[in-house]
């Protein structure tokens, strides 16, 4: 394929050039510029605006449906939680997310059947089930429920939200389980959460010996530990016993900033689902009081972005929503742009989020070498970051060199 006529904003910062041309071959980017090879399919892009296809680097896609309809009172068969879970895959893809990285919900299974493209959806990078502790951030059974009982809802090949750990050697071998089930990185919940019935933000959960348990067998396979934390004991503690990223980091200052970049570990924020609690949590399928859960999480994030920034870390971006209504994962990058700029936003959500899931030698610019994952504008989201959230502004999303959508 050769692509004339667009602006494109390659995701490294650099500015945007216009009526840049891409040449498209076996899957990947070849050149940029040039003159098209004979017999090329020329695509023709004028007046749009071309960006890598973006990265959510935390979905959870095993939480598609209603939230308590799927954990607690059970109301959902296989068949209507599977249908959910693709459906938000192809609208995930449609919106112009190529690559997610799934932190919680889903095994191999899912990832299996959307890469062999027998259904439309992302790339999916995937922990498998989350590690928890009994009572902890993860675990979404009845109040009434037993472990056994949050343990027979699994359901193999589709939907696996977490697997109860507690002592270093649960831990251990539900990583190894984890590492069965295709977890390519594993997370683990190192404070209290937001939609959690059991804890609160500021509760640590785990030791240090439980946290190095895990990274030990991360590392082992080559991978790493990511950790959910709001709270800084949490966090300072996952960090020193070998985390890599932390997800949230709520309450990250400049002191906190220091000891993640001294460790080389990687900031995620998610806002856009912290708006979305707090506008209206029973739209997820939660009860209305998570809702007020989320106190000081959005500013805190914003405080903690600008901390992590002026020490160096990287920092990517998530959405998180659970529930039916997914749709605004742009939303994100908008959010981010009001507390960076548009571009920074795009960077983080293209050449960072890759970085944090360690896949950057393969995607998230427009370079030659790079998978040809390309997301197609309508408008200038530099120039307007509503753009990105916009699904009808996405015209085209081009996936591994593959044309995916196409309403140009």
């Amino acid at each position: 394929m050769w692509l004339v006529g667009a602006t494109v904003i390659d995701g490294t910062g650099a500015d945007p050039v216009p009526r840049q041309a891409i040449l498209v071959e076996d899957g990947r980017i070849t050149a940029l510029g040039g003159t098209p090879p004979a017999g090329a399919e020329v695509v023709d892009l004028a007046g749009l605006v071309v960006t890598p296809g973006l990265i959510d680097a935390h979905v959870h896609l095993g939480l598609s449906s209603d939230v308590d309809k799927l954990t607690t009172t059970r109301q959902l068969s296989v068949a209507e939680l599977a249908a959910d879970m693709f459906a938000n895959c192809r609208q995930t893809l449609e919106s112009g997310f190529t690559t997610v990285r799934d932190t919680g919900g889903v095994d191999q299974g899912i990832e299996r059947t959307v890469a062999s493209g027998k259904l439309p959806g992302p790339r999916i990078i995937h922990c498998g089930p989350i590690l928890a502790q009994t009572g902890g951030h993860g675990y979404l059974g009845a109040d009434w429920d037993s472990a056994e009982d949050w343990d027979s809802r699994q359901i193999p090949g589709l939907v696996s939200l977490s697997l109860v750990s507690d002592g270093p050697d649960a831990v251990r071998r539900n990583a190894r389980e984890a590492f069965r089930r295709g977890a390519m990185f594993l997370k683990m919940c190192v404070t209290g959460g937001v939609v959690s019935r059991h804890d609160k933000l500021s509760d640590t959960q785990f030791t240090h010996d439980e946290v190095a348990a895990a990274v030990a067998e991360a590392e082992a396979r080559g991978t790493y530990v990511t950790v959910h934390a709001h709270n800084n004991a949490g966090l300072r503690m996952a960090v020193e016993a070998g985390a890599k990223c932390v997800e949230h980091g709520s309450a990250v200052d400049e002191e906190t900033a220091e000891l993640m970049a001294g460790h080389g570990v990687a900031l995620v924020p998610t806002l856009a689902v912290a708006h979305a609690l707090r506008a209206d949590a029973t739209e997820a399928g939660l009860p209305p009081e998570i809702g007020a859960r989320v106190g000081n999480v959005i500013d805190g994030q914003a405080a903690a972005i600008r901390a992590a920034r002026a020490a160096g870390v990287l920092i990517g971006s998530g959405s998180d929503y659970v529930g039916p209504k997914q749709e605004h994962r742009g939303l994100e990058l908008v959010l981010r742009s009001e507390i960076e700029s548009p571009m920074q936003a795009l960077v983080s959500a293209t050449r960072d989020n890759a970085r944090v899931l360690r896949i950057d030698e393969e995607v998230g610019t427009i370079e030659p070498g790079k998978i040809a994952d390309l997301t197609v504008f309508g408008a200038d989201p530099l120039a307007d970051p509503r753009v990105f959230d916009d699904p009808a502004q996405v015209k085209a999303v081009i996936q591994g060199g593959r044309v995916v959508k196409d309403i140009r």
